[in-house]
């Protein structure tokens, strides 16, 4: 397979055949992220993407699913995604569904029929990056979006009837507004409905924005104990019909995997135990991206 830069996926596609369509992010302005940082955004050529589908097709017969990179390749034309899909379908028909990274921004560039259309061509999930519900955080972290964009872009996603699964971040509001970023997420959440949600912390980088925001005193990275009361706050404010809500990533300190809304209430008890001491948290040299 032809990789260029650095390839992200999310956890639940790590056994997927991973698909590099788009090299870099078209937004790439966020001041927490520093995966792209210095690459310009590209769409590689058709005969690269044919010559990995090939390799694929040899390869990978045993994968059911498919994961398209890199950070938001919704955002090509409909008509190239289309004749990707349709190349994807025609070479690796054994596949039981393709996912993709998408922004608000890709998904403004989408209606809803557009989006059914590609869930006719085995599209079964978008992974939708939001990281906070409240407006004020997400200028701050030069999101290129409000919450009520983020809902409304969202949601056309479920009215195609793909799979949502969205990604929030614990840690990245302005000084003091913690518990704003924390319940105003919960409510986004609550409106958006997804079927997944993924809390993860953040880890400042050295090269990004926010590096530098802090070494100036602009930012300021919560205590662990911030940090859970942020994440305990998220959780009591969020109310999914049917979905699960996870922070099993890496870089959290509290692992969780809940059903809600059935589970809410013991995954609070969890984070009230960590709170009081009761429970270990994860090592620091154990956290990563």
């Amino acid at each position: 397979m032809h990789y260029v830069g650095n390839i992200i996926r999310p956890p639940s596609e790590a056994n997927s055949i991973i698909l590099q369509v788009t090299i870099g992010c078209s937004h790439n302005k966020c001041t927490f992220c520093p995966t792209y940082k210095g690459v310009k955004f590209s769409i590689k050529s058709d005969k690269i993407i044919l010559d990995d589908l090939d390799f694929a097709a040899k390869h990978y017969t045993y994968k059911k699913r498919l994961f398209i990179t890199d950070g938001d390749a919704l955002i090509l034309p409909q008509k190239k995604l289309l004749w990707l899909f349709d190349k994807i379908n025609e070479k690796l028909p054994w596949l039981e569904r393709i996912g993709i990274y998408a922004n608000c921004k890709s998904l403004k560039r989408k209606s809803v029929n557009d989006l059914k259309e590609l869930k006719s061509k085995k599209l079964g999930i978008i992974y939708y990056g939001i990281e906070s519900g409240n407006d004020l955080t997400l200028e701050y972290i030069k999101k290129g979006a409000t919450a009520e964009e983020i809902i409304e872009q969202g949601k056309k996603v479920k009215k195609a009837g793909i799979k949502l699964s969205v990604t929030v971040l614990l840690g990245i509001a302005p000084p003091g507004k913690s518990l704003e970023h924390a319940i105003d997420t919960g409510s986004l959440l609550t409106k958006l409905d997804p079927d997944y949600v993924g809390a993860l912390t953040v880890i400042v980088v050295p090269g990004t924005e926010l590096y530098t925001m802090q070494q100036n005193g602009e930012f300021i990275l919560p205590s662990q104990e911030e940090l859970l009361m942020e994440l305990r706050n998220m959780i009591y404010s969020t109310n999914l019909s049917n979905g699960y809500f996870m922070s099993n990533h890496a870089s959290n300190y509290v692992p969780l995997k809940i059903k809600m809304p059935e589970e809410k209430e013991e995954a609070l008890a969890i984070i009230d135990k960590a709170l009081e001491g009761k429970l270990p948290l994860r090592e620091e040299w154990m956290r990563a991206l």
